[in-house]
């Protein structure tokens, strides 16, 4: 069954919402297909199919909220499922001490869709395999240079297409293809291991594949790998300066800006789900970093794994400045929490499936660039450690304490990279992170990677990223 052939029913969904005393309604037709393999240590695993389509419906009457899915596409499921869902909210409601109201956000008709050269469509899925082998054939070759007998690697594409109406008059269509690859890999050397997990993917088409240039990139962190177990060092002692690498500053930004910056986390409304937040409702203007401390999330860049530049509540999304020059500037918001805080709605509203409604999330998360070369950035340190990868981070439940461990990190003296230093540990608040922030690069990279959040959990593709990003007087530890 085609999008198009379906959008007469989410009309029609409206208008029994309607009829049955919602005074807002929204109907989304979410499709999503997809296609993975696997490969384990050189063996294939069975190949992962998806197929999920179906209809969601979301209602407001007597100030509570309903959400009901259905993938029956017909009209006499479709109007059962929306008069039960207008009673089940206005059951709610009665329980409600303060109504939930949405925000006066001007309704979007667009229809948009992700720039893609080779349609996933028309690609023949065995490609997947066989690049995983290339890719494996290079790990396992002398030249890497390293023992993995842990390799664990997946490739896949989806296809996400929408189309979204709500009472207000909202019309939305769009189309999303995906590709993604996600990589573990365990090195042994001299009774030493050593693990690295490599994600990358974007919106687009067939060609997204050239673009990240796999073979080379996977080929070339395997052996990053072995250095590391060879090569490195006991880190240095004491207060020191550090530089996060792109990669570094993107983990950060998403972990310890974008998720305490969600409004519902702020309200409260996810703490048993997916955390809280050190911030409060009136945090805004609140310093949190210095003068060159800027992140943002930006859900309009192109081929980004996160782009939505229309939310899955009909707002037009737009680029977010979440902290500018140390200060809280602005938080993610959907319609309901914008009407709470009094705000208009930046649209972060976003969902995996059908079946899932739609709740506050990132997209593409990163420090702002800078003015600096690295070399230049390197030029102000004269005894640091360069944090160019991540073997392993967390953080705590209200985004405050966190501790990231270097994988592949270089002693920085007199301003130049000299060797590899072994697992260097990041232990720090979130205010001292960002207070501690002196210049960022030029250079913008991105990784990808899949945001949890929600319960049910919906896991959602976005990207982080960011310059090397230089932090002053920090405390170093190891493990």
């Amino acid at each position: 069954m085609k999008l198009e052939e379906l959008k007469d029913l989410a009309d029609y969904a409206i208008n029994q919402a309607r009829l049955a005393g919602a005074s807002y309604a929204e109907a989304r037709i979410h499709g999503a297909t997809g296609n993975e393999s696997l490969l384990k240590n050189g063996e294939p695993e069975p190949a992962v199919l998806v197929e999920s389509f179906g209809i969601g419906v979301r209602v407001l009457a007597k100030g509570a909220l309903g959400f009901s899915a259905t993938n029956s596409l017909d009209r006499k499921s479709v109007k059962q499922l929306t008069i039960v869902t207008v009673k089940m909210a206005k059951s709610a409601g009665a329980l409600l001490k303060k109504p939930l109201t949405f925000d006066a956000s001007k309704p979007v008709k667009k229809k948009w869709k992700a720039e893609e050269k080779q349609r996933i469509e028309g690609g023949d899925v065995r490609w997947l395999g066989s690049l995983l082998r290339e890719i494996d054939g290079r790990l396992t070759s002398e030249e890497v240079g390293v023992k993995l007998p842990g390799r664990f690697l997946t490739a896949g594409t989806t296809l996400e297409e929408k189309y979204f109406v709500n009472s207000d008059g909202a019309r939305v269509e769009s189309r999303v293809p995906r590709v993604h690859f996600f990589g573990i890999l365990t090195g042994v050397e001299n009774g030493e291991t050593a693990q690295r997990m490599i994600q990358q993917g974007e919106s687009g088409g067939l060609e997204v594949v050239e673009r990240l240039d796999l073979v080379k990139r996977v080929e070339r962190e395997a052996k990053t790998l072995g250095e590391v177990l060879r090569k490195a060092t006991k880190p240095p002692e004491g207060t020191i300066d550090i530089v996060l690498s792109p990669e570094l500053s993107g983990i950060a930004a998403h972990e310890s800006v974008g998720h305490p910056q969600e409004a519902d986390r702020i309200l409260g409304r996810e703490g048993a789900q997916a955390g809280e937040s050190y911030l409060k409702r009136d945090s805004i203007g609140l310093k949190v970093g210095s003068a060159e401390a800027n992140v943002s999330d930006d859900p309009t860049l192109l081929n980004s794994n996160g782009f939505s530049p229309v939310d899955d509540e009909g707002v037009e999304g737009k680029k977010r400045r979440l902290i500018q020059d140390g200060y809280i500037r602005e938080f993610l918001q959907n319609r309901s929490t914008a009407a709470e805080l009094d705000v208009t709605s930046n649209g972060a509203s976003r969902s995996v499936a059908f079946n899932r409604e739609p709740i506050i999330r990132m997209s593409n998360t990163f420090v702002e660039p800078g003015e600096y070369t690295f070399e230049e950035l390197l030029k102000e340190v004269q005894l640091g450690v360069y944090f160019a990868s991540f073997t392993e981070w967390n953080i705590d439940d209200k985004r405050l304490n966190q501790r990231y461990v270097g994988l592949e990190a270089y002693l920085v003296e007199g301003g130049e990279l000299k060797g590899l230093v072994k697992a260097p540990v990041l232990e720090i608040t979130t205010p001292k992170l960002w207070g501690s922030v002196k210049a960022r690069s030029k250079r913008m990279e991105f990784e990808a990677a899949t945001c949890g959040k929600g319960d049910p959990m919906q896991g959602i593709p976005v990207w982080t990223g960011g310059p090397d990003t230089l932090l002053s007087g920090i405390k170093l530890g190891s493990r």
